[in-house]
């Protein structure tokens, strides 16, 4: 039997050692490799957007962003019937605001949580958007 130098000097070592020096090898090579690539970035000015038409009606979002914590944007939609929704809004330092423009039914002027909503929605008995007089089938 042909003995290592390894073997020899393994075996002079206790097993709670040379498990306790392969931790530490470990962590130091995965400390080392993830702490040059590390997962938080500067932020960077961004922009996107899109519009899409089709038959259902007209749908819209744009936002941008510069940076440093500073957000503008817009989105809404306009259906095939004509009902509306068009939201401007800013989040920075002074915290989120928005402003709300809108001829949906079931809806009022009014400025909930600095949210300010603007209605051109007639006002007279409904029952809300998407309501119909008429039933289908069961009601759960």
């Amino acid at each position: 039997m042909r003995i290592l130098k390894t073997d020899i000097v393994l075996s002079c070592i206790p097993l709670s050692n040379v498990v306790i020096i392969l931790v530490f090898c470990i962590a130091a090579a995965v400390g080392h490799y993830y702490g040059h690539h590390g997962y938080h970035h500067l932020p960077h000015p961004y922009k996107f957007g899109y519009d899409i038409k089709d038959h259902h009606g007209h749908q819209h979002r744009h936002e941008h962003g510069d940076g440093h914590g500073n957000v503008h944007g817009s989105y809404g939609f306009t259906d095939h019937r004509g009902i509306h929704r068009q939201v401007h809004y800013v989040a920075d330092h002074h915290g989120f605001r928005a402003e709300v423009k809108t001829n949906e039914p079931g809806t009022a002027s009014q400025d909930p949580a600095h949210v300010h909503l603007h209605s051109s929605a007639h006002h007279h008995d409904h029952h809300g958007y998407g309501h119909h007089d008429h039933h289908h089938g069961h009601h759960y």
